[in-house]
């Protein structure tokens, strides 16, 4: 079987100094991309700046043979955002992949957190991917081609004790994600979100001493597939955590049908309505807000009879 390579093109990985995107970089730059390694060296908290970790890997990069150059713009700022994508330009000549990593830790309870907090990690999670994204998805677009891969979390998709500000930040990037799929079609830019399980600096405080082997080694394949040339779905979300690769999508149940409702009947009807013996799955970069609609409708036209 031919190795898959990324000979030729380019890589920006935001957060590559350290845990999942120093993982990212090595992978991708040992198969021929010329990566921008991005990392303010900011701590966990998100304060505080070290370029000694970006320069680290671009070091390791090329020490194996590789083509990297340090970034240490930060996400959270669109004139960083831009500045990052302006990177893989002025010394590559072009973006082709695009994986925003980075990430920030402000634990807060949801009645106590501050906004400072709330924020600052929205900033870097959420409206950091934003900031990447778009400079690089203009881009993308007029050159018929991108992979951008973002992401999410089960603390995203299931919530957390302690992390409202980072669970709505993952949350939000499903949303992202979709859009960015939805309307790179037409232009052969494909964006999925990986779904990350591994011990990093990022579980620092937490109890890790029940979970099996975790490291970074075992999500990066995954988010090299979905960076890939070859990949072969868009607007999905990948998980990969302790050896497992799985897919991860919403479902509708089929739900209940009537004219009109009282609080009373919805009440009466709530078991039917979450009865899951028959689950819609739209897929939103294969028209699911638009078949989501028609099968409503069309419920609501054969109910009407």
């Amino acid at each position: 079987m031919t190795e898959r390579r990324f000979d030729g093109r380019v890589a920006v990985i935001t957060g590559a100094g350290r845990g999942l995107g120093r993982e990212y970089a090595l992978l991708l730059a040992s198969k021929g991309a010329k990566i921008v390694v991005n990392d303010p060296g900011a701590s966990v908290a998100g304060g505080d700046a070290d370029a000694g970790p970006a320069a680290e890997v671009v070091r390791e990069i090329k020490a194996a043979g590789g083509d990297a150059v340090a970034c240490l713009e930060s996400v959270a700022t669109p004139e960083g955002g831009q500045a990052i994508i302006r990177a893989a330009i002025d010394n590559y000549g072009r973006i082709d992949i695009l994986i925003h990593n980075a990430g920030n830790v402000r634990y807060g309870a949801l009645a106590a957190i501050t906004q400072e907090d709330f924020r600052a990690v929205l900033d870097v999670h959420l409206l950091g991917a934003f900031n990447v994204v778009r400079p690089a998805f203009e881009l993308m677009c007029k050159a018929g081609y991108g992979r951008i891969v973002l992401t999410s979390s089960i603390g995203g998709l299931y919530g957390m004790n302690n992390t409202v500000n980072y669970a709505m930040s993952k949350a939000g990037m499903i949303g992202l994600n979709n859009v960015a799929a939805i309307e790179g079609a037409e232009h052969n830019v494909k964006c999925n979100a990986i779904v990350p399980g591994a011990v990093t600096r990022m579980a620092d405080g937490l109890d890790t001493s029940f979970y099996p082997p975790m490291g970074p080694e075992l999500v990066a394949p995954v988010v090299g597939w979905l960076a890939h040339e070859s990949c072969s779905v868009t607007g999905e979300m990948l998980v990969a955590i302790a050896g497992r690769v799985a897919r991860a999508y919403l479902v509708e149940t089929e739900g209940v049908f009537q004219p009109a409702w009282t609080i009373d009947q919805v009440a009466d009807k709530i078991d039917a309505i979450r009865d899951p013996s028959n689950l819609w799955t739209l897929h939103p970069a294969e028209h699911g807000h638009t078949d989501h609609i028609k099968r409503s409708c069309e419920m609501a036209k054969q109910g009407s009879k």
